[in-house]
């Protein structure tokens, strides 16, 4: 049965091309469930005009797929509640140069 940790780090290997953070430590990720089967991930991106829309939920779910087997896997992309900069871990703040008081 894959679990949450298991999705966070393939999530960690995910990337907007355009930013050099990866898609967790940007506060993209909102939820994570898994059950016997099933991975289901809510996402966001740092704009609904995001030009990789398509790219990134997509990568990420090819990589559960590959990564962990499971076959049902849904990354829904949701902009309610919208992303903000606050999202952003303190590792991804300090990679992008970022204060800490964002």
């Amino acid at each position: 049965m894959p679990t949450k940790e298991q999705v966070i780090e393939i999530a960690k290997q995910c990337f907007d091309p355009e930013i050099p953070v990866n898609i967790w430590d940007l506060g993209l990720i909102y939820e994570v469930d898994t059950d016997t089967e099933k991975v289901r991930v809510k996402m966001s991106l740092t704009t609904q005009a995001c030009p990789s829309a398509q790219q990134i939920p997509g990568d990420l779910k090819d990589r559960i797929i590959r990564t962990l087997g499971v076959q049902d896997v849904s990354v829904d992309v949701v902009f309610d509640p919208p992303w903000t900069p606050q999202r952003i871990s303190a590792e991804g703040r300090k990679k992008l140069g970022i204060e800490d008081d964002v």
